[in-house]
């Protein structure tokens, strides 16, 4: 099952789904480096892919300039020398990305302060009153 991507144990993308292509890597390198196209560029479609919607729709949410405004997400890989690792380390991100979005955030629960902590913080504001109500001119 070399054909898929395991993102969770429930959510596997298939490698149909997600394009792949070499480029010329970017950045000082030798000769070797202006001849080959060892970067891999990855772009993944989020709203056509095969996701569970409520994964979809926290991954279009995430702030990450890698996904587009059109639902694309476009990922260059070229810290190897390699197109294998490359890729390799472009569908190892892309996977990092969904498994930060396949994790469904708890629920935040409404706590309210204790009455001690309550008490305390308006002590806190008299006594700070007290102190700036000495600021003033000395009365005769």
């Amino acid at each position: 099952m070399d054909d898929v991507l395991f993102i969770t144990p429930q959510i596997r993308v298939p490698l149909r789904e997600i394009e792949l292509s070499a480029t010329r890597a970017q950045g000082a390198g030798g000769q070797h480096l202006h001849k080959t196209s060892s970067a891999a560029q990855l772009r993944f479609d989020v709203r056509t892919s095969s996701l569970p919607a409520d994964c979809k729709t926290r991954l279009l949410a995430l702030p990450d300039r890698r996904i587009g405004a059109d639902g694309v997400v476009t990922i260059k890989a070229q810290r190897h020398r390699s197109l294998e690792q490359n890729r390799d380390d472009a569908l190892q991100r892309l996977a990092g990305l969904i498994g930060r979005a396949a994790a469904v955030p708890r629920p935040r629960k409404a706590t309210q302060p204790t009455r001690a902590a309550q008490r305390q913080r308006l002590e806190g504001k008299i006594r700070r009153g007290r102190v700036k109500a000495l600021r003033g001119r000395p009365v005769d």
